[in-house]
């Protein structure tokens, strides 16, 4: 029988033949973000927003969309459109046109809230990459959001976008066209670059590889609650977030496994104990010889979380197996999501996919800040926005640790959650929190 990926080779090139540069594949990372959205009744993308906050009146918005418009020429996932033909998850490559909106606050309203706004009516049938430029009246500032949909961008292309969009607010022929040469030489090395992983990724999905997982999700089923709109305050925003600052481990960062086991916590505290908790985290690199294009790469992996039956950190499985079995699901990384909940399935999990909460790690040193004609951004948050699943950590590490978590009020109540979020921090040394 044909892997998933083959499967889908297959019925990709029934749409386009041998070569097309309007139709381009997708990897399997990518296909996860596109199915879910076709299951979603609103359609709704995932969304990478950037918020960075200005000076007044330093930012020219039409330089700034100019400059945006050069960075999606200059890369075709920055101009392609996600849709699904015929059942067929693909992107469309399309004209680089990058929308720069200017959201007027109702009366009442914050600058975060006008963004909250814009970016919940996003339109899925344009461009991936959008700029939000709103007034801050109350701190003199400019907030801009830099948002692309996540089914174009993973997180290791966010750098590189914040760098070269810089870069092209700087130039002096702002106005000037990027030659195609350019254009066409990158679609190639995109479509190329996709290919050597969907080439990985088919080769990747062994026999041996699906036991594999089979034998290591079998016990997995998801645990959250079904989502309840009712559940959530009147008034309040449908997402909560807590974040905290935690001094570094004696200079170094804290290992992923140990983040895996401090994520096991919080899953204890909002699941209970004795579950294996799906959690999800992306992982993966560019196949060897891959031009380093900008686009989404990193698959998601499945984290069998146990939550064992005492309270605490260390408690459930030990942490020296986790890292062993952790090494093992990396030598299988490869394999892509839906392959890998097909193998628990067919191995008699009632698991259908959902990742009832999700961690992603980042290094203080790969993200460097937005500069626009020598003007530093600060980086900020827009909290309160639409989550997808129900909870959500972010760990940025460099001279200190930096905590964040969001989760979906639909699914999980405040009182659960700032549990779960003490025993995540308690978990990587207690610190002083901020919640929000």
């Amino acid at each position: 029988m044909l892997s998933i990926t083959s499967q889908y080779l297959a019925r990709y090139r029934r749409l386009t033949g041998d070569r097309s540069d309007t139709v381009l594949p997708v990897t399997g990372a990518q296909r996860r973000f596109l199915l879910v959205r076709s299951m979603d009744p609103s359609g709704r993308p995932d969304l990478v927003p950037m918020f960075f906050a200005f000076p007044y009146g330093t930012v020219d918005p039409e330089r700034l969309r100019a400059a945006a418009s050069r960075l999606a020429a200059r890369h075709t996932a920055l101009r392609s459109r996600p849709a699904v033909v015929r059942g067929t998850p693909v992107l469309r490559v399309a004209d680089p046109d990058v929308d720069l909106a200017r959201p007027a606050l109702l009366p009442g309203e914050s600058a975060a809230d006008a963004l909250r706004r814009a970016l919940d009516s996003w339109d899925g049938q344009g461009s991936p990459l959008r700029l939000f430029l709103v007034h801050d009246e109350e701190h003199e500032e400019e907030i801009l959001a830099v948002a692309l949909d996540h089914a174009v961008c993973d997180g290791r292309s966010l750098a590189r976008i914040v760098d070269e969009l810089g870069a092209a607010y700087s130039e002096e022929a702002i106005g000037s066209p990027v030659a195609p040469g350019e254009t066409d030489a990158e679609l190639t090395a995109y479509r190329d670059a996709v290919l050597s992983q969907l080439a990985a990724e088919e080769k990747a999905e062994t026999p041996e590889a699906a036991a594999y997982w089979a034998g290591r999700l079998r016990a997995l089923r998801a645990h959250a609650p079904a989502r309840g709109p009712a559940r959530v305050p009147e008034g309040a925003r449908p997402s909560g977030a807590a974040q905290a600052r935690l001094p570094a481990h004696d200079g170094a960062g804290v290992s992923f496994p140990a983040l895996l086991d401090a994520c096991r916590s919080a899953a204890r505290e909002l699941y209970g104990p004795g579950r294996t908790v799906p959690l999800g985290y992306p992982w993966g690199g560019r196949p060897p010889g891959a031009e380093p294009v900008i686009g989404c790469f990193l698959n998601t992996l499945v984290f069998p979380a146990d939550t064992g039956q005492a309270e605490g950190p260390g408690s459930g499985t030990d942490q020296e197996a986790l890292a062993d079995a952790w090494w093992d699901d990396l030598d299988r990384a490869d394999v892509p999501f839906d392959a890998v909940v097909t193998a628990a399935r067919a191995a008699g999990s009632a698991w259908t996919g959902g990742l009832d909460g999700l961690l992603t790690v980042d290094d203080d040193s790969r993200r460097p800040p937005l500069v626009l004609a020598g003007v530093e951004g600060r980086e900020v948050h827009v909290d309160g926005r639409p989550v997808r699943g129900p909870f959500a950590v972010s760990v940025t590490q460099g001279a200190e640790i930096r905590l964040r978590m969001v989760w979906d009020r639909a699914v999980l109540d405040d009182e659960s959650a700032h549990r779960a979020f003490d025993a995540l921090t308690h978990a990587l040394r207690p610190s002083d929190r901020t919640v929000q």
